[in-house]
């Protein structure tokens, strides 16, 4: 059995022997953290992993409760359809909620979902003829066995344990990684061709699918609602319980839920200082325990790591993970022109990565040799010329693009999740290639079974071919500056790109690294990979480039073999120095 489940099965066992020792006043109580749970659980995906301040999801909520209770109070409809009914409203809406998400950031988006939250509840109250407006309505009367507190209880509790199947398997997939790197390493993500609106689209789907679910238990739960019910104060409770439990875990926000769930029970005298109380919880949590509840139970992570690493790559390993064969196209620059406020960062330039072979890009600070990479990659769009794979034009502005084209490549300052284990990291190189749906994700069906068998198993491969095998479990924030070098490369060849481009793959390294790097960029190149080299150590580049282009203030200086770019003059007293 998975040890990972041991806590989860803990909790539901427990659960599931509450009624045999407590009285139905725990039931209504039990009943509550389970339904709040089946929105804090796809919630969850969405703040947690996936880093969005949703602050206002009390508007699904409300949008769910009253979705069920009118169709039960009003039309006669079956409760249980009137909770698919109330999911479907959930769904559409979550997917408005979150639109801003793709453009607007951090606060501006947790305010406009405040401010759908206010819509809402105004609707609510002004819409009298459906809703009942401040008088409200009676929520879904479910029929026998569930219809005595404890027949509810188990009821929300089976889909408390639905959602947080569901939710596991989501996050443990290439769609909860992806949602991971788009939260701490939104370029690394693109380059490795994931999409930010494809993929919050779809979980915004599913969260908001749960919400409003989740609001159909609220009002059979509370019998009768009135947006009343729906205050600010819940909002808070749902965002806080994740807090409390820590980004990029499923246990810990439940096990938050159950606690911010069950303190006003025995904080009752308190409650007039609820507001109080959940401001300085959470200024407690930023402060004391920032990583939450997830970071307290990760007894793994506080072994300490052996001194003294060495980074020995395995080179033979390469062949199996590159199995691409050499690429036919070259990249191609033509008279690309870019300016940066009146400063032409490329001016003029014209470039030709071939396959097989390592190009070095050198030149003094400022001469346009990251902006280059960053044309090629699709994040710049030039004002004159064009890119080109082979005779096909890349299109600017779509870096998420580049992954399919098989371009991929490293940044001067890693990008990390530094949460995740490096072998997570090294997995999300390889988001694309995930043929299972997010369905089937969610059902843990066997394509996605297979797809997560096999990325597993190409990490590990690239792991062993930069030497980082032996710390595939540890998280990534522990490792050293020269280990999260070669682990972006290894995220990198999760691609088996065609062309990959190395943006100061050596800073920081020692020289032993170094050369050790320089082995393994000759050995991608010989197995047909070419690789764009942006580097200031003058010896890697002369050491292992094929072809040197010598840029200095956005132009062209020289271009040759290593020989040749040594003899010029004009770069030795630009560039080298006598």
């Amino acid at each position: 059995m998975n040890r990972a489940i041991l806590p989860y099965l803990g909790l539901f066992g427990a659960a599931l022997l509450l009624p045999l020792f407590a009285n139905d006043y725990w039931a209504v109580i039990g009943a509550r953290a389970a339904v709040y749970w089946v929105l804090v659980g796809g919630l969850n995906l969405v703040v947690g992993f996936g880093g969005q301040l949703a602050i206002g999801y009390v508007a699904l909520l409300t949008l769910g409760a009253y979705t069920s209770a009118v169709l039960c109070a009003r039309y006669g409809l079956d409760p249980f359809l009137s909770f698919a009914a109330a999911g479907v409203v959930g769904a559409v809406a979550g997917v408005i909620v979150g639109l801003p998400a793709l453009r607007l950031r951090t606060f501006y988006f947790a305010m406009t979902t405040l401010g759908f939250a206010t819509i809402v509840t105004q609707i609510a109250l002004a819409w009298q003829s459906v809703t009942g407006g401040g008088i409200g309505l009676p929520g879904p009367e479910l029929p026998k066995p569930f219809d005595t507190p404890w027949g509810f209880y188990l009821f929300a509790l089976a889909l408390a344990a639905l959602i947080t199947w569901l939710s596991a398997n989501v996050a443990s997939s290439r769609f909860g990684r992806a949602l991971v790197a788009i939260r701490d390493a939104e370029v690394a993500a693109e380059a490795t061709g994931i999409s930010k609106p494809r993929l919050l689209t779809t979980v915004f789907l599913f969260s908001g699918a749960a919400a409003g679910v989740a609001g159909g238990l609220f009002a059979t739960l509370q019998s009768y609602i009135t947006p009343d019910a729906f205050s600010f104060d819940l909002s808070v409770t749902f965002f806080i319980a994740i807090l409390v439990g820590g980004r990029g875990s499923i246990l810990g926000p439940l096990i938050g839920n159950i606690i911010l769930t069950l303190l006003p029970e025995f904080a009752a005298p308190l409650v007039a200082w609820s507001t109080f109380l959940y401001a300085a919880l959470l200024l407690a949590i930023v402060l004391l325990m920032p990583g939450g509840i997830a970071a307290l139970l990760d007894f793994s992570n506080r072994k300490p790591l052996t001194a003294n690493r060495a980074i020995v790559p395995r080179l033979d390993r390469l062949r199996g993970l590159l199995d691409h064969g050499t690429a036919q196209a070259s990249i191609v620059l033509r008279n690309v022109v870019l300016s940066f406020g009146g400063v032409r960062a490329i001016d003029g330039l014209d470039l030709t990565v071939r396959p097989g072979q390592v190009h070095g890009l050198i030149g003094p600070n400022g001469s346009g040799k990251t902006t280059t990479l960053n044309v090629i990659s699709g994040y710049y769009e030039p004002e004159q010329g064009e890119a080109f794979l082979g005779t096909t034009p890349l299109p600017h502005g779509a870096p998420q693009t580049r992954a399919a084209l098989g371009i991929a490549r490293t940044f001067q300052t890693p990008r990390l999740i530094g949460e995740a284990s490096v072998l997570e990291n090294v997995m999300i190189g390889a988001t694309i290639e995930g043929t299972a749906s997010f369905v089937e994700t969610m059902l843990s069906l066997p394509r996605h079974r297979g797809d997560e068998k096999r990325m597993t198993a190409q990490a590990m491969d690239a792991l062993a071919v930069v030497g980082l095998d032996g710390l595939a479990p540890v998280r990534a924030d522990r490792l050293q500056h020269s280990e999260l070098r070669f682990m972006e490369i290894a995220r990198a060849l999760m691609l088996k790109p065609a062309f990959l481009l190395l943006d100061e793959p050596a800073a920081g390294l020692s020289g032993d690294e170094i050369k050790r790097l320089g082995e393994l960029i000759v050995a991608i190149a010989r197995n047909g990979t070419g690789v764009l080299l942006v580097e200031h150590h003058a010896d890697l580049i002369f050491d292992i480039c094929d072809h040197v282009t010598v840029l200095n203030l956005g132009r062209e200086l020289a271009a040759g073999t290593p020989g040749d770019i040594r003899a010029h003059k004009e770069v030795v007293s630009a560039y080298l120095g006598a």
